[in-house]
């Protein structure tokens, strides 16, 4: 039997059995939408996929324990030193097992990059309204995913036990001790005793190989069945609509990208770790309970953490006369922190409940389309990115020589005053470019080139927006607020629930604030047309397109 005839027989054979070929000739067509912000996603897929792989390799010779043993390895400047065998095995990876550090290195470059391209995807689907109905669930597990990120980049990063992990080791446990009435239940669940105690290293170990990547792979399931299940969202342009999707299919075009995209990923990565140093805990040494590394810095994940600890200010009560209250670390490690991504998660619902739209979303918004939700994201980017700064503030004092008391002032200043500031300034940008492509859908796109009238005076040649960019003009829909609700009805019955919908219909009204109202079919017409005509009339007279003219504006 030829080799053609054998491959029909095989697939008869199998399909006749498990019965997938209508299943699959459905899904291998599937289209998916082509644009690069769609990557962000993949990033976080595919650093996912390489730190599983790095991971399997570094479990061979990593040894999560804390007994102390003498190093004896290849660096010669710790020979000798006592150490734990968690920090002498991650020297003997470094060092000693060939290219144990190139993997290494390229299994934090990946965690970096994994929350980054999770920070930075989420960043795009609230920019531009990805999140609504009926994709509120796959926000949610974004938003636990980068939750879980955030934790099993600290365990990982705590495996090390050299002095930097252990001083965030430390810090850690400082956190869990705040905590009122469970703190110090809490500690010896962790550490299984006082701090540092011999039982966290192999407990972060589990967390970090098996319980959270476990999680995070379950997640990363879901959210991908939810995006195949679902209609794919894409960007306003010509033929898309709400109903569509226009792009490549799942195989061949979009499976050969994905394929090769994958191997772009993991050979930047892979180029980076081989050229830029990360985290050389050889320098660091092992940990001692009783020293601290000058100027330490947590990986940037976590610098928002240790900048609002920093910016706190040192309020510590006693009450009852024996009891610690630290509200100087509770607030902001724990309480900040669980407003910051608690109001992240609800973020959908809160727009829906504010909004009142119930409607399913497709095409994505341009941010200037929305200049509240725009300048709200800002805003928090902003708050943030304060925190994110804070916790260098004695690397700023020191550079700057400035005194760190100064430095801390301005910050703790800024986080007050510049979220504020960046949300009135970026909604005023939104609703300026909403004026300009209102302009261009009511005149026509300038030219630049300039007529002389018959009467003397002078005006600027406009012409007609072309088709796909019109498309994309056009792809909103004016926003109408909640209407203010009757105390009464008209018996003078009290409206159900006057206070809440009076609230809602406030926070509404305040929403759509400065938004523009989208121009009627036929005035964009009328002035598409007037465009034309007056084009036509500047070609008539000589002015021709991509030409200067001799008259210009003064």
């Amino acid at each position: 039997m030829s080799e053609t005839k054998k491959v029909p027989a095989v697939y008869d054979y199998v399909d006749s059995r498990v019965g997938a070929s209508g299943a699959l000739k459905r899904n291998l067509r599937k289209v998916f939408p082509d644009h690069w912000s769609f990557m962000l996603g993949e990033i976080a897929l595919y650093s996912f996929i390489i730190l599983l792989l790095t991971g399997v390799f570094l479990t061979f010779w990593y040894i999560p324990s804390v007994t102390e043993v003498v190093y004896n390895g290849s660096y010669v400047p710790l020979k000798g030193i006592m150490m734990s065998e968690a920090f002498s095995s991650t020297l003997h990876i470094s060092f000693d097992v060939r290219g144990g550090l190139l993997i290494r290195q390229i299994h934090h470059w990946a965690a970096l990059f994994f929350v980054a391209a999770i920070v930075i995807h989420l960043l795009r689907v609230f920019f531009t309204g990805a999140f609504r109905k009926p994709r509120e669930f796959n926000w949610l597990l974004g938003v636990g995913l980068l939750t879980l990120a955030l934790f099993e980049g600290f365990a990982g990063y705590s495996l090390v036990d050299d002095l930097l992990s252990g001083i965030g080791l430390k810090i850690a446990s400082s956190i869990l001790q705040a905590l009122p009435v469970v703190g110090t239940w809490a500690l010896y669940l962790l550490f299984d005793g006082e701090f540092p105690g011999v039982a966290v290293i192999p407990r972060l170990f589990i967390l970090h190989v098996l319980l959270l990547p476990g999680i995070i792979l379950a997640l990363i399931t879901a959210h991908l069945l939810l995006v195949w299940t679902q209609k794919h969202t894409q960007y306003p342009g010509p033929g898309r609509t709400e109903n569509n999707v226009v792009g490549y299919p799942l195989l061949p075009v979009y499976v050969a990208k994905a394929g090769g995209f994958f191997f772009v990923v993991f050979g930047i990565t892979t180029l980076i770790s081989a050229f830029v140093t990360i985290n050389p805990i050889w320098l660091y040494g092992p940990f001692t309970p009783d020293q601290v590394t000058a100027g330490s810095q947590p990986d940037w994940y976590i610098g928002f953490l240790d900048g609002s600890t920093r910016l706190m200010p040192n309020w510590e009560w006693v009450l009852f006369g024996s009891y610690t209250f630290s509200f100087n670390i509770l607030f902001p490690a724990v309480v900040l922190p669980g407003i910051m991504f608690t109001l992240l998660a609800l973020y959908p619902f809160i727009e829906a409940w504010i909004t009142g739209d119930k409607r399913e979303h497709n095409i994505l918004d341009r941010p200037r389309n929305n200049p509240t939700r725009t300048g709200l994201g800002v805003t928090a980017v902003t708050f943030y990115l304060i925190l994110w700064i804070a916790g260098g503030n004695d690397i700023i004092a020191t550079l700057f020589n400035l005194s760190i008391n100064q430095v801390t002032w301005f910050l703790r200043i800024s986080l007050i005053l510049a979220p504020p500031l960046a949300f009135i300034l970026t909604r005023r940008i939104c609703i300026g470019l909403q004026r300009k492509d209102l302009d261009k859908l009511l005149h026509g796109k300038e030219t630049g080139r300039i007529m002389r009238l018959a009467d003397g005076g002078f005006v600027e040649v406009h012409e007609p927006v072309s088709e796909a960019e019109l498309s994309v003009l056009t792809a909103r829909s004016t926003y109408t607020p909640l209407p203010l609700p009757p105390k009464t009805d008209a018996t003078g019955v009290p409206t159900p629930g006057y206070r809440k919908k009076l609230i809602q219909a406030k926070i509404s009204q305040w929403y759509s604030k400065g938004s523009l109202p989208v121009p009627t079919r036929e005035e964009i017409a009328a002035g598409q047309h007037h465009a034309q005509e007056a084009l036509e009339q500047a070609e008539a007279l000589g002015i021709e397109p991509g030409k200067e003219e001799e008259i210009s504006h003064a």
